[in-house]
């Protein structure tokens, strides 16, 4: 399941996801042990390194605990819930949507399901509507994962506000269903760990903190080319080249986070699916079109305004000093897009 959910989301190729299925039912008497199918989805997804070695300590460790168990020796309790920290579109929810199948394959969880939930599916409007809305969530999550997002929003109302009702409530849940339920809650990292300081205890509650590092340019291409083919699209030369010039210059430019371009992959399938619409406009003047015509992305269906915005510097930067496009990649940028808009006209 978690590998169609990660083809469906366009985390990974068609041929990547029948390799996995493939690996994973068996292919060979003689082939070492494949990763259980959810894993191997996970393993999927491009980049991630960190976060995918953080999965499979947890998963070791767990099972290690079991078997000192089964030894009669002493044994660490297995406690799962977890602080996912980064910018938006790192891949912090899709990691939880394939976590919830891992934990059930390891036998963690009894079923595995994701439920995603936010400030406003928790907290209510008057006195003791918050505590009916939190219990309803956690309920509806027993047995799998409640996946909190943009966590710190819940403590942001001070203390007259209904959010620390909500707080209170799923620490409580935490150690009623420590056994069949694992909380999970995701934002922006420095909003994580002021949030952590809100409730005492909080933080030693979630002992495991994977941090979500912004993709480099490569991989956001990466993503995009996944994201295509998983539609039926691919990149033709020169606009993989124009997005991957734009996407670099982008990582360097001083609208940029440390580490990459800002949106992430979210920006990239945000590209994604306006050049869809830009290549349907394109091709609908057409009388008729061939099959390669409908599957090839030209140079000229990509919008790259978005990306291109974050090499420059922010409106209102004030005397922050200016960072331009270096000369070389600005100049390889223009010939690339003349050149292709070109060959598409004629």
């Amino acid at each position: 399941m978690a590998l169609c959910a990660a083809l469906a989301a366009g985390a990974i190729s068609p041929p990547h996801a029948l390799a996995e299925l493939a690996r994973g039912l068996g292919g060979g008497g003689g082939a070492p042990a494949a990763s259980p199918p959810s894993l191997a989805g996970l393993d999927a997804l491009v980049g991630l390194g960190r976060v995918k070695a953080l999965v499979r300590e947890v998963l070791a460790f767990a099972a290690i605990q079991e078997r000192r168990r089964a030894a009669g020796l002493k044994a660490e309790p297995v406690v799962l819930h977890m602080v996912f920290s980064g910018n938006p579109g790192t891949g912090k929810t899709t990691v939880a949507r394939i976590l919830g199948a891992v934990l059930c394959e390891a036998g963690l969880l009894p079923r595995g399901h994701v439920v995603e939930v936010e400030r406003a599916d928790l907290v209510g409007e008057y006195i003791g509507h918050t505590a009916q809305k939190a219990r309803e969530q956690v309920r509806a999550a027993q047995g799998g994962i409640l996946f909190v997002d943009e966590a710190y929003s819940l403590a942001r109302g001070g203390e007259r506000d209904f959010g620390k009702e909500a707080i209170d409530t799923l620490v409580k849940a935490m150690e009623d269903r420590k056994h069949d339920l694992v909380i999970i809650l995701a934002g922006y990292r420095d909003e994580m760990q002021a949030f952590l300081g809100v409730n005492p205890g909080l933080r030693s509650r979630f002992p495991i903190h994977i941090d979500f590092p912004d993709y480099t340019p490569d991989e956001l291409l990466d993503i995009a080319g996944v994201m295509l083919v998983a539609r039926d699209y691919r990149l033709a030369p020169a606009a993989r080249a124009a997005l991957a010039a734009a996407l670099r210059a982008a990582g360097r430019g001083a609208g940029a986070p440390p580490g990459g371009p800002p949106g992430n992959a979210r920006m990239v399938r945000n590209l994604v699916e306006a050049a869809i619409r830009r290549q349907a406009l394109r091709l609908a003047a057409r009388p008729a079109c061939g099959r390669e015509e409908l599957v090839v992305m030209e140079a000229a269906d990509l919008d790259l305004h978005e990306i291109t915005a974050a090499a420059q510097p922010a409106a209102g930067a004030g005397s922050a000093p200016r960072r331009e496009v270096p000369p070389d990649v600005a100049l390889a940028l223009r010939q690339l897009w003349d050149t292709a808009t070109g060959a598409v006209q004629h």
